[in-house]
């Protein structure tokens, strides 16, 4: 679960896209920092090492298209 607005909302009830950062978040184990101090938390190497996996997980399903 995740905080949004304060409120706790189940992550399959997010956005594809929000799914997937969260997704990878945890693969780098993350998560559980990002559930406890918030996505402010993270450094800029952990933020872009997130953003690039999203990059290249995209580029990837474009090609399978």
């Amino acid at each position: 679960m995740t905080k949004k607005n304060g409120e706790k909302v189940p992550i399959r009830t997010l956005k594809l896209q929000e799914q997937l950062k969260y997704e990878i978040a945890d693969e780098l184990g993350l998560f559980e920092k990002i559930e406890k101090s918030g996505w402010g938390a993270l450094t800029a190497s952990e933020s872009g090492r997130i953003g690039g996996m999203i990059r290249k997980r995209n580029t990837q399903n474009k090609k399978k298209e």
